[in-house]
């Protein structure tokens, strides 16, 4: 079964995912960003970009499907440069699972 791939962040940094007909998502809403990621979540997304600005908006959420495997939250800098959360966050996730940080 092919899962589906979706982007959630503002419109610069994620209309460049259309091209490869993956959902974009560009509302600026706590609530709204909650929600899309739970409905893209239900509805078999594979991964999920967000942008680190945006993530910043809902840690709750990123944090509750950090552990899932389906689907992988990751985390793109903006079209105006990385915040360095997603690079931190790859970090953790990598020395949580080889036991040492190698990056």
């Amino acid at each position: 079964m092919a899962h589906k791939i979706g982007a959630i962040g503002d419109k610069d940094s994620v209309l460049p995912f259309k091209l490869f007909d993956f959902d974009t998502r560009t509302t600026k809403d706590k609530q709204t960003i909650r929600q899309q990621i739970d409905e893209m979540a239900k509805n078999k997304y594979g991964i999920i970009y967000i942008t680190e600005e945006f993530a910043q908006l809902v840690p709750d959420t990123i944090k509750r499907y950090e552990e899932k495997m389906i689907p992988a939250i990751v985390l793109i800098p903006n079209h105006e440069g990385t915040l360095g959360i997603g690079k931190s966050m790859i970090q953790g996730q990598v020395e949580r699972a080889v036991g040492q940080n190698i990056l």
